[in-house]
């Protein structure tokens, strides 16, 4: 169904917009001749997009740049997205950057951004094609998804059974991150048995903790180990571990932390979880757009890096910069 309504809705809105002004509480009004880059993130709830946003403002301060800020308010609100980048692309920014919810739907919006002459950088997850943007910035997700295999694998001595709670369909980046656990997971350790991989948390801590329950009572006293692929999958699983008695007793490993998901390392209820570095993929997905603006050479692909917390390395400065960035 939502491959029939985009379209349409995009139609329209472009349609409406011909005649759209922008108004006098526009942030680009407020620095005469800096050039405005939009900052679309897939919602804006969780630690880790409040985070991005705050490297993207610091580059905008850096490089003399206004720095707009605007996101669904439910992460999974896919046509809020879409027009959102039509707004924008209606109003002229001189950039837009953009984590696609879906890589599939914001392909054309992204594409029609670009035809009219606005740079576009895509961040966090891919588009299906990324061709029509300048760059590219984000984590090696299925990279982080191997490092959570061989997590797993060590955590397990090599065999036990094994569940994935995914995130959300059409998601690419904690899609590639499922995809790169399972891979490594089935490399390091053959003998592991897969009690389910094809179940969806959804895209906030209560919807993902709704299904872990679920999950767990039909596969709890059989299972040895889980995996989650970002922030809301990994603290709903944990809330529903602690609900069923079974926190610290199930080899747990997740991707991205907050302050819930770092008290759990630091109890033993989680064993590990890959760590993304938000601020600093804001802060280059602003750079990228910046120096598009001015004509200047920009990488198509960026890594902003990825790396392994738990118990032993929680409290390490290099780690608490990453779990608990001063904002």
């Amino acid at each position: 169904m939502k491959h029939l309504l985009l379209p349409a809705l995009f139609s329209a809105s472009l349609l409406i917009g011909c005649g759209a002004s922008t108004d006098s509480s526009d942030p680009s009004a407020s620095k005469p001749g800096a050039p405005t880059i939009a900052v679309i993130p897939k919602g804006e709830s969780h630690v880790f997009w409040k985070t991005v946003q705050a490297g993207a403002l610091k580059a905008g301060v850096d490089l003399g740049a206004e720095v707009v800020w605007k996101g669904p308010d439910i992460e999974n609100d896919r046509n809020a997205q879409v027009q959102t980048v039509m707004n924008f692309t209606i109003r002229k920014v001189d950039a837009i950057a953009v984590a696609p919810i879906d890589g599939e739907v914001l392909q054309r919006p992204v594409g029609a951004a670009s035809a009219k002459g606005i740079q576009t950088v895509v961040f966090d997850s891919s588009l299906v094609d990324n061709s029509k943007s300048v760059s590219f910035v984000a984590t090696d997700n299925h990279r982080g998804g191997e490092l959570c295999g061989e997590a797993m694998a060590k955590a397990l001595g090599g065999k036990g059974k094994v569940l994935v709670m995914r995130m959300m369909e059409g998601a690419m980046s904690t899609t590639k991150r499922e995809e790169g656990f399972i891979s490594s997971l089935k490399k390091a350790a053959p003998d592991v048995e897969w009690l389910s991989t094809d179940q969806y948390g959804g895209n906030s801590v209560g919807s993902a903790q709704e299904k872990a329950i679920f999950l767990l009572a039909k596969y709890g006293d059989r299972l040895d180990g889980i995996f989650c692929p970002n922030e809301s999958t990994t603290e709903g699983m944990l809330m529903a571990l602690r609900k069923k008695g079974m926190a610290g007793k199930v080899k747990f490993v997740g991707f991205d932390a907050n302050t819930v998901i770092t008290d759990a390392i630091a109890k033993g209820e989680i064993e590990a979880v890959a760590v993304q570095n938000p601020w600093r993929m804001g802060y280059l997905a602003v750079e990228a757009a910046h120096k598009a603006i001015k004509g200047e050479s920009v990488d198509a692909r960026i890594d902003t890096g990825v790396a392994m917390v738990n118990g032993d390395n929680l409290m390490s400065q290099e780690m608490q910069d990453l779990v608990n960035p001063k904002l």
